[in-house]
């Protein structure tokens, strides 16, 4: 039950902190993946792929293409306005929240 709750927990901030690692530059699928692991989110490529695609097809990223020497085009993603607009809404709220939760934890002491 303790994995299901935190893997919940995990999918809820998952596309917060895609759009926020878009929002510091445009970026590769690899390399959101890489950022992601560094920050002990392990998202693997059947979670992330859907849900790029999700945000693409919602109107929150677009994408280039850019030729590589490493092997076929890499699709490079960015934010667009309105993603940009979601992801204010979503730090608004992940503040909220996390205000709510800390209030909660000092009340246990």
């Amino acid at each position: 039950m303790t994995e299901n709750i935190k893997s919940q927990m995990r999918k809820g901030m998952l596309e917060y902190c895609i759009l926020s690692i878009i929002d510091r530059q445009e970026a590769y699928t690899s390399d959101i993946a890489d950022t992601l692991k560094k920050a002990d989110l392990l998202v693997v490529e059947g979670t992330l792929y859907p849900l790029l695609s999700r945000l693409k097809n919602n109107g929150m990223l677009t994408y280039r293409w850019e030729e590589s020497t490493a092997g076929p085009p890499r699709k490079y993603f960015c934010l667009t306005d309105t993603g940009r607009l979601l992801l204010g809404q979503l730090q608004a709220e992940w503040k909220s929240i996390s205000k709510s939760i800390n209030m909660i934890e000092e009340l246990k002491k």
